[in-house]
Order: structure tokens, then sequence, then C-alpha cells
């Protein structure tokens, strides 16, 4: 601003205007309530509780006594908690070697499956070749076929190979089972790793199979352990090729094992819910401990650069 005086002399004076940071300003604490935001919530609320009741229902019924599951009125929470349906549950069944027979099968078939798929897709994405697309479209109608379909060929070869009754065969079965799906996902993942990485790695020396297994492995583990994992879970929860080719309880897995829980005239609904929450268990803390990995895994595939 300039400023006149009587003598004629001028004199300027600079004010400095201050405008308040819009970053520091004091924002409200309150949100707006909105009947979209309610409605909202409301419904996220009822789909949790449909979900998860259940699961608290067999939690529930396996803590109960066996003389007061059916009891009435229903009780909603133990009036008194029992561990009877566990310790009958191992020491009337041979319960125990389901389990150990259903984690070595799941274990052994995901790691083959999921070792042969990645092979598998690291040659589709990498190379191009004759029928390469038909191959792909194979893959994907193979999960469209139903399992019972195949049944009665599939039978008869794993009758003539002596491989009926037998974790080998089983196996066998979920790695055929588990690759393609598990071909497709790790597909997606090495079409998203750039191919930089890897000629890098053969120029300073490297063999095309030692690129992958130290160059492009470490950068796809979130993937891998995600294909892992999902064949894992399809095979720990597979029962209608588990009921025909397992006979004995030697080789019974967990889901054959379940079934057998019902009879023609009763269901042991005691034992049968501390089955199943002793199988649903170890998916659980699978997907828990390994969660980090399974959302990388999902998404690394998704958008290719």
């Amino acid at each position: 601003m300039t400023i006149t005086t009587p003598t004629g002399t001028t004199i300027t004076e600079t004010r400095r205007i201050t405008v308040p940071d819009a970053a520091k300003a004091p924002r409200s604490t309150q949100r707006r309530i909105t009947v979209g935001g309610v409605v909202r919530v409301v419904g996220l609320a009822l789909w949790l509780l449909i979900t998860l009741f259940p699961l608290y229902w067999i939690a529930l019924t396996s803590f109960k006594s066996p003389g007061t599951i059916n009891r009435f009125p229903i009780e909603y929470w133990p009036s008194e908690p029992s561990l009877d349906n566990y310790t009958s549950l191992f020491q009337q069944s041979s319960f125990g070697v389901f389990l150990a027979n259903s984690a070595i099968v799941a274990v052994v078939a995901g790691a083959v499956a999921t070792l042969i798929a990645l092979l598998s897709a690291y040659v589709i994405a990498r190379f191009e070749f004759r029928g390469k697309g038909t191959v792909l479209v194979a893959f994907l109608l193979t999960q469209m076929i139903p399992a019972f379909i195949a049944l009665g060929p599939l039978y008869s070869m794993m009758t003539d190979l002596g491989l009926v009754d037998s974790k080998p065969g089983l196996i066998l079965v979920y790695i055929a089972i588990c690759i393609p799906f598990s071909t497709v996902m790790l597909r997606g993942f090495f079409e998203n790793v750039p191919d930089a990485l890897e000629e890098a790695a053969m120029i300073d020396g490297c063999s095309r199979f030692g690129a992958l297994f130290r160059v492009l492995v470490p950068v796809m583990t979130p993937g891998i352990i995600a294909a892992f994992i999902f064949n894992f879970v399809n095979c720990w929860n597979e029962l209608f090729l588990s009921v025909v080719l397992m006979n004995t309880d030697e080789n019974r897995t967990v889901p054959s094992a379940l079934n057998g829980f019902i009879s023609t005239f009763n269901i042991d609904w005691g034992s049968m819910s501390a089955a199943a929450v002793l199988t649903i268990l170890p998916t659980m803390a699978m997907f828990a401990l390994a969660s980090r990995w399974i959302v990388q895994g999902l998404t690394a595939g998704a958008v290719k650069e």
C-alpha cells in the first residue's frame, strides 16, 4: 500500500497476507450418515452372520455331550461343554489315520501339480508354437467337465494299473486334476514378469532353467504360493473320487471318513461335527498364515504391463 505525506514524501508499506493452509485446517470428525451407507453396513452384517453361523453351529455341536445335541429347547451355548465327541472320534475310529492320509495326499499332489504347472505355464507364456491356443482352450474345458462323467474309464484304468485303494493312485489323479487350472493361473504371472529379467540372467551365463529358478521363481513367489494353496485345498476337500477309489480305512481320506458317519437310519452329529472342525482348521490356518501371499498372487497376474 502507498501513502503520500503532506510534505510530498511517498511511503510504501508492504503487508503479508497469510492464506490458511487447507491441509492443516481442522477437519470435521463427523461423517455424514447416508441411506446407502446404512443399507451397505446392514447388508454386510447380514451376509457375515449367514456365513459364520453354520461354522459356529458346527463348533457348538462338537462341544455338546451326545445326550444334549437334540435337546429342546435349542441351546445356542452349551450348558455342559464336553470333549466326548473328540475323544470318541479318535478312540472309536481311525480318524488320526484319515488326517495323515489327507495331509500326505494333499501336500504331495499340490506340490507336484504346482511344479508341473509352473513349467507348462512358462512354456505357454514364453514360447510360440502351433496349437498353443488349442492347449489353453483344452485346459479351460477340463474345468467344465464333471468328474463323474469320466469315472468309469478312470476306474477301469486305475484297476488295470493296480492303483485302486492306494495313496499313489489318488495322488496321480489329483495331480492330473490340478494341473490345468494351475497352468492357466501361473501363465498370467509369467506374462506379467518382464522378459528383460530372464534375458539379463541368460546374458550373465545362466541357462534357461537357471534363469527360471534363480530369477523368475523368486519374483513369482506370491503366485506360486497361491497356486499351491488352491491345489492343497482342492485335494484336501475332494470327496467323490476319494470315496470311489479308496475302500479301506488304511488309505481313506478325511472327506470319505466324514461320509462314513451317515448311516441308513442314523447320523452321528457329535462325531461328525468334531471331525468337521478338525478338517476345517488346517485350511483356515493355511489361509490365515499365507493371506498376504494369496492376495499378492491373485492380483499380480491380473494386469499385464
